[in-house]
């Protein structure tokens, strides 16, 4: 039997999304077509969904590892296809040579360190949930992934964490 782990989000981030304007985010966007870039607007489609978040940490101008599995995963249509019936995409980008949104870099920062990230590119698949008792939100972790070579590998890879296995 697996055991769901739940992690508190830092208090901190919960207020920070509560306080980011949102103009400033609708003015970035994504590097990969389809995908979120704000932790909020996706919990709320995942919830209105009922399917989990999927969030790329990745260092999208710099990062060969994470422009490989761009290429070789994330930009096929079939991986497009298998995405919108199975998760909300959310991507947390780390570049190097392009200056994002404060409020964007301290969100991907924030969930970073509770993720545990240290190496791109790192994919987890999780829900998050709210604590009705204090308010917080909980992390319910699916599992994580990196570098997969192909859309079927990348796929199957996360269709097994997602049956439990």
């Amino acid at each position: 039997m697996n055991k769901i782990l739940h992690f508190a989000i830092f208090p901190a981030l919960m207020w920070m999304w509560m306080l980011t304007p949102v103009a400033a985010q609708e003015e970035y966007s994504a590097a990969n077509e389809g995908w979120m870039v704000d932790i909020e607007k996706a919990h709320e489609e995942s919830v209105r969904t009922g399917k989990p978040i999927m969030a790329n940490f990745t260092g999208s101008d710099w990062c060969g590892w994470c422009k490989r599995l761009t290429a070789s995963v994330f930009s096929k249509q079939e991986f497009k296809d298998w995405a919108e019936d199975n998760v909300v995409l959310l991507e947390l980008d780390f570049p190097r040579r392009m200056k994002l949104p404060e409020e964007i870099q301290q969100q991907n920062h924030s969930l970073q360190r509770v993720f545990k990230v240290t190496g791109y590119p790192t994919v987890w698949v999780f829900y998050l949930e709210e604590n009705k008792e204090n308010g917080q939100m909980n992390i319910v972790p699916v599992g994580r992934t990196g570098y997969k070579n192909s859309v079927k590998e990348f796929v199957d890879d996360v269709e097994q964490m997602m049956a439990g296995g």
